[in-house]
Order: C-alpha cells, then structure tokens, then sequence
C-alpha cells in the first residue's frame, strides 16, 4: 500500500457501519423525545476559543490540538471538544436573546493528539447534549437522567453516577490556594507533570492517573464550597433522589476541562475495571462569559461514541428501520434496464431496493442478498420479461410469487405494511 490511514484513525464500512447507524439512529430518536434539537458547528474554529474555555492550562490545550495557521496568519484549531463551539454558536447567533431553555444534542468527529490506544483514537467522535439558559439543579438533573437513559436504551446493565460539586468563582479561588499549599509540601510525591500543575493549575492533580496515591491526603473541595454552591448542591442531590436516579458522592471528581463549575458527574460502568468511566459532564455557567458573552448559565455532557460501541452488551443487534429492504437479481444483462426502472419506482416510503449489476451467477447474488439482511429479492430474467411479472421471493418464509411488473410497488408495500 502507498497510503494508509493516519495512526490513530479508522474506516467505518459493512456491518460495523451498520452497527453504528443502529446505535445513532436509538440515541438520536431517545435524545429529542426529551425536547433536544440537533446542532452542527464547524470542524474548525479559533485556536482562541479553545485556549480561553478549556483553559491554557489542561492537557488538550497544552498538549493535544491539532492546530494550523491558514493562508492569512490566522491561528485555527480542529475542535478538541464541542461545548465551546456550541457556546460560541448560541451567542453569535443571538440565540440567547429569545430567553428560556435552549437545549441541543450533536454527534460529531472530535480530533485531539493523544496515544492512540483500545478504545482511543485521534479522530473520534462524540455524542453529547447543551441545555442553555437555566441555573436551576432540576436542569442538571435531567442531564444526568439523559446521560443514564442512553445506556439503558441500549441494554446496558445499571451504571453508576459519580457526582461532586466544583465550586464557582466565589469559593473556588480560596479553595486552590488551600490546594496548593498543600501540594507545595508534596512535591516529591508528584509526578514531574504535577509539579508543574500544583503551581498554575492545582486542580488538575486529581486527573492524573500517576498520582492515585496521594489524591486521599488532599483537602477536598466540598469542604469549601459558599453558600450558592452547596446549596445547588444539595438541592440536585435530592432531585435525583426524588426522580429515582441513584449516585455516590466523590469529592476528587473534577474533570478535565477549566470551564466546570458547580456541578460535576461521571458514569461509570462496574463491570469494566480500571477503565470504566463511560461520560461525564457538569455545569458550565461562565463559558459564555470567556467566549465574549454575558452570563448564560449552562449544563451538559459528552460520551465518546467508539467507548459507547466497544462496551455494548453482549447480544445487541442493530435494528432495521423499520421499512423494507429489496434486492433485484437479474439472471442477465436483458434485464438491467427493467430492474433499474422498476428499482426507482418502489424506492420510498420505507421500502429499499437495491440492483445488482455484478454480473454474478444468480446464485451468488442471493447469497449475498440472504446475508446481507434483505426482505424480498426481485428475480428478472428472459421468462419474467416475456410475462412482464417478476419473481418475488420472501426470504424469510422461502415462498414465491409472480407479481405483474406495473403492480410490484403496490404488492411489496402491502408486505411493509403486513
């Protein structure tokens, strides 16, 4: 091969393609039965969106970005995560002026640099949903419920809900400089990455996985939280209690990007070890403040779409769509020109018809179209032209029928709608 794909990409293609489409096609159709509408934001934006929402400080900021400078010096970035695009969108085009809730879902290519590794890719994708415009926990709530529902409608066994508090600009200042203080008498138990963090950004200590042994000894940030904040808090705990929504407090959960506050979750997977958490999320009430807005308080969450694939339980089978799938067999060239007029006339309506032009034996071709999944196969040969009826075959029960070729699009909707 002179070219291959890049290291830490993939091809989509066949019946995993097709497991794909299944699983969007449930969450999308869970997602907007909750009053959610699809967004889509450019693959690129300014480098500076990225730096000033995720934070100079973290690890996609500093480390992972695929950036470049077009042919005017201006400085682009491939979108690391779509919050920030998404906030950008919401004020650019003064959608915070009609007042409410905004709510939002995308499914959408991410890129960052990372080590490409099981389930880790440099090109990836995520689901993920925004509700803009509301302080109120109850909207964190509904959040959390929809992160949950995703995995449910999917046949996940039960999951758990990490939850934790992050604080706000009020509290969390005094509360970093509590942190650092303390990590300042810890360096030689930090990680050289660490070290660096405990200085700008100490918050960030809690993300790393080479420092799991001294997370325990830190002061945590529960144990400062204002007024504001403990009471949202709470108040989210018992939404969640009341609407039957289960979680365990943990107080070193902050996630990775500097635009959260007050609330922070993860889902978590029990049966999955050391890598078990499947998405997180929070609230993010000053993003918009540092995309060059007002005060828009906003909550949501993300979940990596090939982690979602990869972990689906055991016995998942794509669904169809509900409609009809048709195969043309043609025993001959003769026979090309009818199939592929009377193919263009029962398309629609539910119904797919596909025409093989392979010039394979009649016996391949139904062996592909028995394995590939489809409902009723077309024959048309010499005999079926004379007759002007073809030769429709239910591949389920093996039966056959001739059906008129001007009455094939009435028959085969008659059969969609059995």
């Amino acid at each position: 091969m002179k070219f291959k794909r890049p290291r830490g990409t993939y091809d989509l293609f066949g019946e995993q393609m097709e497991r794909w489409l299944s699983v969007e096609k449930a969450l999308i159709g869970f997602i907007r039965a909750h009053g959610y509408s699809e967004i889509r934001t450019p693959t690129f934006e300014s480098t500076d969106l990225f730096v000033r929402a995720v934070g100079e400080g973290t690890d996609i900021v500093s480390k992972e970005m695929y950036t470049f400078t077009d042919k005017k010096g201006r400085s682009l970035t491939l979108r690391p995560e779509n919050t920030a695009p998404v906030m950008r969108a919401f004020i650019e085009n003064g959608l915070h002026r009609k007042g409410g809730i905004t709510r939002f879902y995308y499914i959408a290519p991410m890129f960052r640099y990372d080590r490409p590794q099981a389930g880790r890719y440099r090109e990836f994708r995520q689901i993920g949903v925004e509700a803009l415009g509301s302080q109120s926990p109850a909207v964190d709530a509904e959040v959390i419920e929809i992160s949950l529902g995703i995995y449910r409608v999917l046949g996940y066994p039960p999951l758990d809900v990490k939850l934790n508090s992050v604080g706000c600009p009020k509290c969390r200042p005094a509360y970093k400089e509590v942190l650092a203080e303390r990590l300042e008498g810890m360096k030689g138990e930090l990680c050289a990455d660490c070290r660096q963090r405990a200085s700008f950004n100490p918050l960030r200590v809690f993300d790393c996985k080479r420092c799991g042994g001294i997370k325990g000894k830190l002061p945590v940030i529960t144990d400062h939280l204002c007024e504001e904040c403990r009471d949202h808090f709470e108040t989210l705990k018992e939404i969640l209690s009341a609407i039957g929504v289960g979680f365990k407090i943990d107080p070193l959960l902050v996630r990775g990007l500097d635009y959260y506050t007050k609330t922070a979750f993860e889902i978590i997977h029990p049966g999955l070890g050391s890598q078990n958490a499947l998405c997180g999320g929070g609230r993010y009430d000053g993003l918009a403040q540092e995309c060059g807005g007002g005060f828009i308080p906003a909550v949501g969450f993300s979940a990596g779409m090939e982690r979602l694939i990869d972990t689906l339980p055991d016995g998942f089978e794509p669904c169809g769509d509900g409609g009809l799938n048709v195969a043309f067999i043609i025993a001959d060239t003769e026979g090309e020109n009818i199939a592929l007029s009377l193919a263009g006339e029962v398309r629609g309506g539910g119904i797919t018809a596909t025409v093989d032009m392979s010039g394979r034996s009649v016996k391949k071709q139904l062996s592909e179209a028995a394995s590939g999944g489809v409902d009723f196969t077309v024959f048309i040969g010499r005999e079926e032209i004379e007759k002007g009826a073809a030769a429709v075959k239910d591949m389920a029960s093996g039966s056959q029928v001739p059906v008129p070729f001007e009455g094939l699009r009435s028959y085969l909707e008659g059969e969609r709608d059995r």
